[in-house]
């Protein structure tokens, strides 16, 4: 078992260098908005000219299931920010930091489509967590900035295991939100930071039903838009 985790932790060591687009998201100028009591906490990218469906194929896209508000606390709002949160309701950078399969687009502001700024997984354990959930399959989320408000916006899933190619569940995008938004509301810390949320379930910015959705799985178009505050 010693032998398998050094083995492993070399791994990750090595794949690290092959990643530079996740790197940036932890290396790189964060974003950091000062909210007030005026502040928009995000923008309907519909009447701007985007979607609430991210580009997972030319034809198809998965719903924008969840957005962080930019009222949130600005280190929420921050790269690093998102992981501290992400880990505080049970998510980690993917196994081995290996990112495998095509990446997804979103238009969040009119001016065309942005590839997703990170995915992650659910962790089942601490360290190789989420190679467990690459193998047998769970939660997951790709996260996607809106430019002009600083909100995130988060496409939310819970898929099958590697040898069914990792396909959404039956009503896959409903779960993984709800599962989500439900260890939000109870707290969490991560990387040191505690966090309190409070959530608005918003109806009307995704048409609920099947058309236009990856793998033709219905949703109900409900949307959580989370409010995140450190403690």
């Amino acid at each position: 078992m010693i032998k398998l985790v050094l083995l492993l932790t070399l791994i990750s060591q090595i794949a690290r260098s092959f990643v530079l687009d996740y790197e940036q998201l932890y290396s790189f100028t964060s974003y950091a908005k000062i909210p007030d009591e005026d502040s928009v906490g995000y923008l309907d990218p519909r009447p701007l000219g985007g979607s609430m469906l991210d580009q997972a194929t030319p034809f198809f896209g998965e719903p924008l299931n969840v957005i962080i508000s930019a009222n949130s606390d600005p280190h929420v709002l921050s790269n690093q920010g998102l992981l501290d949160f992400a880990k505080s309701v049970g998510f980690a950078a993917e196994c081995l930091n290996l990112h495998i399969g095509g990446k997804q687009f979103a238009n969040l502001d009119g001016h065309g489509w942005f590839k997703e700024n990170i995915e992650l997984r659910q962790s089942y354990f601490p360290y190789f967590g989420t190679c467990w959930e690459s193998y047998q399959g769970g939660n997951h989320f790709r996260a996607f900035r809106q430019s002009s408000t600083g909100a995130w916006f988060l496409a939310v899933s819970k898929e099958k295991k590697i040898k069914e190619r990792h396909k959404i569940l039956e009503d896959g995008y409903n779960l993984g939100r709800d599962d989500l938004a439900s260890k939000a509301l109870l707290g969490g810390s991560g990387n040191g930071y505690s966090f309190r949320t409070s959530i608005e379930w918003i109806d009307g910015l995704i048409e609920p039903g099947s058309n236009g959705i990856n793998h033709h799985i219905p949703q109900d178009g409900r949307v959580a838009v989370l409010t995140v505050q450190s403690v």
